[in-house]
């Protein structure tokens, strides 16, 4: 029998105790498994202790305050931190990945992990923008996140920035497209936040940048300064992309994310809270 992977699993949960056995039980094989729980109304205390999770509780702020917090308050075991969510999925090839890297990872380092969008169990290869990578194994004593509308990003550059090839998998569409839409609401008001608060400098310089992560946030910016964008999204994502080959699911898809940038656009034509 193998070695447990010396890593801390983190694993946010809010209401999560459909998806937490499917998270969960992928992390077998790590050292260390808990579960940041922000309060949940149902059952996911209890199930992810039944998984062999420890839970702690914290009240949710933002993804990057409750990450941050895992780091420096949830007496985590290990020096290495894989940070998920309850709705994704370690993938067997990306923890044996994870195991073979780790003992060449410098403290600065972090790990980039190439997320893969599922509908149900359908891998939207094409018009997720496959691969995507997000910044998700850190060192307990190096990379911190913060806030970029409603994601995290680093709030600093790493030392270096190492791309894990083996993927995670993300189900987006867990709970349902009701839920998918109320979540993404918040999200666009976030994101229109950050916008009027002048989160979009983009740069053509950025787009030729070596950091993957750098050139599709300076893409992303740069695309705010465009007419249509809705309908660029879903020509971006359904035709550029090869969308279409991901079949019904692909379509469904980048209709969703049209209908997200649309909603954006919503939230900026609304008065500023202050007023202003």
């Amino acid at each position: 029998m193998a070695e447990p992977l010396p890593i801390s699993a983190v694993v946010l949960s809010h209401d999560e105790a459909a998806n937490l056995p499917r998270c969960l039980r992928a992390l077998r094989d790590c050292a260390e498994v808990v579960v940041v729980d922000d309060g949940s109304a149902d059952d996911s205390p209890r199930v992810a202790a039944e998984c062999g999770a420890r839970v702690v509780v914290h009240p949710f702020v933002s993804f990057a305050d409750q990450r941050n917090w895992a780091l420096d308050e949830a007496g985590l075991q290990n020096d290495w931190v894989l940070h998920l969510d309850a709705d994704e999925v370690a993938t067997p090839e990306l923890l044996a990945e994870i195991r073979r890297r780790l003992p060449a990872l410098a403290t600065g380092a972090v790990g980039y992990l190439a997320r893969q969008v599922m509908l149900g169990e359908k891998w939207l290869r094409f018009s997720a923008d496959y691969p995507v990578y997000v910044p998700r194994l850190v060192h307990r004593r190096g990379a911190r996140y913060a806030m970029r509308g409603h994601g995290e990003t680093l709030a600093a550059a790493p030392a270096a920035a190492v791309y894990f090839d083996a993927p995670l998998r993300h189900y987006n569409f867990s709970k349902g497209w009701a839920e998918w839409r109320a979540r993404h609401l918040r999200y666009a008001a976030a994101e229109a936040a950050r916008l009027r608060a002048g989160g979009a400098g983009g740069s053509l310089r950025a787009l030729g940048s070596r950091d993957r992560a750098a050139r599709r946030a300076a893409a992303r910016a740069l695309s705010y300064r465009l007419p249509g964008r809705p309908l660029l999204r879903f020509l971006y994502a359904y035709v550029l992309r090869l969308g279409f080959l991901d079949g019904a699911a692909g379509w469904r898809f980048c209709r969703a994310m049209a209908d997200y940038e649309r909603m954006i656009d919503a939230e900026l034509r609304k008065p500023p809270p202050d007023g202003k």
